[in-house]
């Protein structure tokens, strides 16, 4: 699933890399000659960049899509939980990686249509449970004759993960693996569906995908693309009552972009105070950042 993830973000971080030239490459012509480093036209730039953050927070705040998603099932944590002991080993550890897993034995039905998820701040929603077959290729689609794990046993079960509402207790599949003592276990609900954002996007392009919120709140991290001639990738944010909006960028583009070796990397990013309910929204394409759908 991670894998997918990651891979998403590269082509949406190929063309947020696009955009942010052009902007840069505007903003020069519109402020005349350059001097130093390009100073102007990056001060041009980061106008420019303030003034969409903005945009886009006027849009969501107190918002219908804002209020739909503060009543829905958001994952902003891993939806894959992994046995205490993982992994005994590296061939393991690749094993997963390369999503190479063997069924041993018939996978169940679901023993109902629906599941619960329940906050621990108060409030459920009941949502239609994924079928264990789905949540099987969810984690298992390699096929090389490389490491395997084996899944000995399936059931239904429960677990915590983190939501955009706090903590929640979700349906999850349980895997008994071969050699582990617990199981791995994958979210059986699909994560809910926010409305049409109020905001059209920058461009074209996938949002950036979190990685994860500290435990106090204070600071996100996420995954930015660049390229191997820059120096790396900046996300700037901007704080309100109702949401924080990110805004990536590049660091010294003065070669151009190098989109046949585009790289990923965390990025993490403080907060004035805790995200808690605030929705957290991608500059570039007006949506909310999403950990991973299922």
């Amino acid at each position: 699933m991670r894998i997918r993830a990651i891979a998403a973000a590269v082509s949406g971080a190929l063309a947020r890399t696009a955009q942010l030239l052009l902007v840069l490459a505007l903003s020069a012509a519109a402020g005349g000659t350059l001097t130093g480093c390009g100073a102007v036209a990056e001060a041009r730039a980061r106008q420019v960049a303030d003034a969409r953050a903005r945009e886009v927070a006027d849009a969501w705040d107190g918002s219908e899509a804002a209020r739909a998603w503060g009543k829905g099932y958001h994952p902003i944590g891993e939806a894959v939980d992994l046995p205490e002991d993982a992994f005994r080993d590296i061939s393991d550890k690749h094993a997963y990686e390369a999503r190479n897993f063997v069924l041993r034995g018939q996978l169940p039905a679901a023993p109902r249509k629906n599941g619960r998820v329940k906050w621990e701040s108060g409030g459920s929603l009941t949502l239609p449970l994924m079928e264990a077959r789905q949540a099987y290729e969810a984690v298992a689609g390699g096929g090389n004759d490389g490491p395997h794990l084996t899944v000995t046993g399936v059931k239904l079960g429960e677990m915590t993960l983190s939501t955009s509402r706090g903590p929640a207790t979700v349906p999850a599949w349980l895997f008994t693996l071969d050699g582990y003592d617990t199981p791995l276990k994958l979210a059986a609900v699909r994560p809910s569906k926010p409305l049409k954002p109020p905001v059209k996007p920058e461009g074209s392009g996938d949002s950036l995908q979190l990685v994860g919120t500290a435990r106090d709140g204070r600071s996100v991290t996420v995954l930015a693309g660049h390229g191997s001639c820059d120096d790396g990738p900046a996300v700037d944010v901007l704080e309100t009552s109702g949401s924080v909006v990110l805004s990536a960028s590049v660091v010294g583009t003065k070669e151009g972009p190098c989109t046949a070796d585009l790289l990923l990397e965390e990025v993490t990013v403080k907060l004035n105070r805790p995200l808690g309910d605030r929705l957290l929204l991608d500059a570039f394409t007006g949506r909310p950042v999403l950990y991973e759908r299922l």
